[in-house]
């Protein structure tokens, strides 16, 4: 196990099943959040979100986030990067980036649909166990 300085918090989370598993490695300081969410066949950078919480302006006491979203040209992983970052975002409180590269060859659409139940269901873990 590595041993990381105070403040510096490292954990994964798994969802769905072989080829379609994802993976979300999660690194936790006191002042933001960094994800990353791989899968398939080729697990590779394809799109960085950063996400950064701020006060809505029309509801008081509520939380909103204004988001960046950096695709790689062809790449469609913000599709489920940026759902991650803006959740996890409200909900801490804090900035979060969130690196996406999951790749399947040959995906169908019913694979697309269900690497986007997959990510939600990582999501919904996350938020269970970790925040």
């Amino acid at each position: 196990m590595l041993d990381f300085p105070e403040g510096i918090e490292v954990f994964t989370v798994t969802a769905g099943e072989d080829p379609l598993r994802l993976v979300f490695l999660v690194t936790r300081t006191r002042e933001g959040i960094i994800v990353q969410l791989l899968g398939g066949d080729k697990p590779h950078v394809g799109a960085i979100v950063l996400s950064l919480p701020r006060p809505s302006r029309s509801v008081p006491g509520e939380r909103r986030t204004t988001t960046t979203v950096l695709p790689l040209y062809g790449h469609q992983d913000d599709e489920v990067a940026r759902p991650v970052a803006e959740e996890l975002a409200r909900r801490s409180g804090q900035p979060v980036v969130v690196v996406a590269g999951i790749h399947i060859d040959q995906a169908s659409t019913a694979d697309i649909e269900k690497i986007k139940l997959y990510t939600q269901e990582g999501l919904r873990l996350l938020l269970q166990n970790f925040f």
